[in-house]
């Protein structure tokens, strides 16, 4: 098992979270809620305004999202569906914990009381550099007031 850490579409409420929930493309339970503990960059760009946290540690907002403890087969999907590491690449993050709701050993019960775990995320080094000028978010929501709806990949 390993712990992914999303911020953009895979979370509630957002248009893909459909395939966290989807047991055929593995199991992803929901552990909490929390931030990367170094401030990055989160912009939403391209023609189907996607959100991309550019990995530019240091620079940016502490971005907010969601802790998942997935499986291999769950981690094999994200990867795909992530386009990794061409797209994005999965690296390793510490992210504090703003609300816990795993239950799992006393390792886990731990780093939630220590309020920083590691996660695996999502990011990218592979942008155009005028990404680098976006307006920078904290958090991500489809439907937000940037106006800047994400388009589903069906619909592309």
């Amino acid at each position: 098992m390993a712990r992914v850490f999303v911020y953009g579409t895979l979370k509630k409420g957002q248009p893909n979270y459909k395939h966290m929930i989807n047991t055929a493309k593995g199991l992803a339970k929901f552990q909490g809620r929390g931030r990367t503990v170094e401030k990055y960059p989160l912009v939403i760009a391209g023609k189907y305004n996607i959100p991309y946290m550019l990995n530019i540690p240091g620079t940016g907002h502490h971005v907010a999202g969601e802790i998942y403890l997935v499986d291999d087969q769950m981690l094999q999907f994200l990867d795909e569906f992530e386009g990794c590491p061409d797209m994005y690449q999965r690296t390793l993050m510490r992210i504090e914990v703003v609300e816990w709701e795993g239950k799992g050993g006393v390792g886990e019960a731990r780093a939630a009381a220590e309020g920083v775990i590691e996660c695996f995320v999502y990011s990218t080094t592979t942008y155009p550099p005028e990404w680098v000028g976006l307006p920078y978010h904290d958090s991500y929501d489809s439907s937000g007031k940037h106006g800047l709806s994400y388009v589903l990949r069906e619909s592309r």
